[in-house]
């Protein structure tokens, strides 16, 4: 009992001294200085229920075509409680179980059951059937629970029994069938075990610093790496970030992006029980728009992608109405009256607020670069637009833009108690992104060569991305190490930079920048390949236009990006794509995909 008793009070001293840094942190864009010391994810659950036992804390469709229905703290931990009891009376306690399956209530109950005696394996859904097998196998986990769309695949590893599954939870299920459990009946069986006495998973002691989130990376080169992640290191996060801008406990997330990415999972899902905040789970991309009236979310995270989107079809509405001068004007006089303290926005942006279901006040971004135009842009709308930086292997946060001094053009600064510094500069200032904290990994799961190569002995994570940090601390990115072209006179090119000016064009849907190796001479000569937006194009060539006039007007579009551009880092070449590019399943290019090198 005393070794128990010790671990208790050492983990209970690491979260005060972590709520110290942000007590500590000097500078004024620390605005939110209330955060409460927790020890691991079973604690988190516990407290809040505690603080925000009545509030609402998920709200989800169990009828597609229904209504959403309320799940409160109180009941959140009594079906948690419960699942847990399930899964160790079942025999697994410490041991590995995997989910998969949509955003829903199921998979966030798995994920928090799990973590108050075992690990949680995340897996993505849109895997196939053999890397599923894959990942089960090097994870070795001993349970896996999944949605309906994925019953035979797992059934039928667990007839072939070469992998170490053992038990399988079905979360669309009614009852039990054919030694596949149901996961209502198993919560249901677990609160009635905890009603008979059964207590060893509610007194069960968390280890903070062992490997409890296991997480495949979904890489654009290579096999997946494990990502391990302690608990401390998901506690830390949800300590630390939301100090620089102010979450709520009236605040409702909208739940969208994949769950099993941790940019979802720790800044949206616990972020949410952290601060006593509702999610409603969104029923998928096609419902976006309809989803969000219903719900009426105040924050949501996303990708630059669909930023865009939303943002040009705003504009592309508002010109077709006629109303584009009129609504500039009236940007231009609320920038002066808000300095006033007088915001004009709710008259005149109601239509446009009203899109994202009318209480919309945070928009975060994070996944890759967003043009700054945008984010101003949302800003204008009335809308705290912020952009962050983060990576699986940061569980996920590096950096992030503070509400009040936010940098359109930066990825942020860090939190309290991180740091990032840039190594190895070239002439240009550019070098790699290196990040240290509480919430950097343990490592790569049985891989330590390559979690060598990536933390040094100083704790320092090198990111592998590369840019640079200004005087005042914020950060920005130029690109990839393993990306950079690199000329035969020594010079230095980033492709995602003129990637990233290419998408600025509002004819191009997407691009991919890369060197022909093969150019004659033995020059390095840069292409880009270039996917165009048919509605875009048809606005302004006419409904009538032909190849020749695209690669036009392409190249006038390159001709402008390259007039501002030094010799070495001129794109020589250009290709019209017909085909989609090759993305992973985060639905990131594949950069060394041939595919995507092809003329088609």
């Amino acid at each position: 009992m005393a070794e128990t008793t010790e671990k208790r009070m050492k983990a209970q001293a690491w979260a005060e001294e972590i709520v110290s840094y942000v007590d500590n942190d000097p500078r004024p864009i620390v605005k939110c200085r209330e955060s409460r010391p927790i020890t691991d994810v079973k604690e988190l659950l516990e407290s809040s229920a505690e603080l925000f036992g009545d509030n609402i804390c998920y709200l989800q469709k169990w009828n597609p075509k229904g209504e959403f229905e309320e799940i409160t703290y109180k009941e959140v931990l009594a079906d948690v409680q419960g699942y847990g009891t399930w899964f160790m009376d079942k025999g697994l306690d410490g041991k590995r179980v995997a989910v998969i399956g949509p955003n829903c209530y199921q998979w966030c109950s798995t994920y928090l059951a799990v973590c108050g005696f075992g690990c949680i394996v995340p897996l993505d859904k849109e895997l196939g059937a053999e890397e599923l097998k894959n990942q089960i196998r090097r994870s070795e986990a001993s349970a896996v629970v999944f949605d309906k769309r994925h019953l035979e695949v797992f059934r039928q590893m667990l007839a072939d029994g070469d992998t170490p599954l053992e038990v399988l939870v079905n979360m669309d299920a009614e009852e039990d069938a054919d030694g596949v459990y149901a996961w209502k009946r198993a919560v249901e069986e677990g609160k009635k075990l905890v009603s008979e006495g059964h207590r060893e998973y509610i007194e069960h002691e968390v280890d903070n610093e062992a490997m409890s989130i296991l997480i495949f990376t979904s890489g654009t080169t290579g096999k997946p790496k494990g990502v391990m992640l302690s608990q401390k290191n998901v506690c830390a996060e949800l300590m630390i970030a939301p100090t620089i801008f102010e979450l709520r406990a009236d605040d409702r997330f909208m739940s969208f992006l994949p769950l099993h990415h941790t940019y979802e999972c720790t800044c949206c899902f616990l972020m949410a029980i952290y601060k006593g905040s509702s999610v409603g789970f969104c029923q998928g991309l096609k419902y976006i728009t309809k989803n969000l009236k219903e719900l009426r979310p105040t924050i949501m995270l996303a990708v630059p992608a669909l930023y865009e989107k939303l943002y040009h079809t705003i504009w592309k509405n508002v010109r077709k109405q006629g109303k584009e001068k009129v609504l500039k004007n009236v940007i231009k006089v609320n920038r002066i009256t808000k300095k006033l303290g007088i915001d004009l926005g709710n008259k005149f942006f109601g239509e446009i607020r009203d899109i994202f279901g009318g209480r919309m006040k945070t928009l975060i971004c994070g996944g890759a670069k967003i043009d700054p135009d945008i984010l101003d842009g949302l800003r204008n709308f009335g809308f705290n637009a912020l952009q962050g930086y983060g990576l699986t292997e940061a569980a996920p946060m590096g950096a992030f833009n503070p509400q009040d001094e936010p940098n359109s053009s930066s990825i942020g600064v860090p939190f309290p108690g991180q740091q990032i510094k840039v190594i190895n500069e070239n002439e240009e200032g550019i070098g790699e992104i290196c990040i240290t904290g509480p919430n950097i990994m343990l490592g790569y799961f049985k891989d330590p060569e390559a979690t060598a190569k990536v933390i040094d002995s100083e704790g320092w994570f090198h990111t592998g991305d590369l840019g640079y940090i200004d005087d005042e601390g914020y950060a920005y990115l130029t690109g990839r190490a393993k990306n950079v072209i690199i000329t035969k006179n020594g010079k230095n090119v980033y492709p995602e930079e003129l990637e990233y000016l290419l998408g600025l064009v509002p004819f191009v849907s997407e691009s991919f920048v890369f060197e022909d190796t093969k150019a004659a001479g033995g020059d390095t000569l840069i292409v880009a390949s270039v996917m165009t937006d048919a509605e875009e194009l048809e606005e302004v060539l006419g409904e009538e236009y032909t190849e020749d006039d695209v690669m036009q007007l392409l190249w006038q579009a390159v001709d402008r990006i390259n007039a501002d551009a030094p010799a070495y880092r001129m794109i020589k070449k250009v290709i019209h794509r017909k085909k989609e590019f090759v993305h992973n399943t985060s639905s990131k290019l594949i950069r060394f995909a041939d595919e995507n090198k092809a003329e088609e």
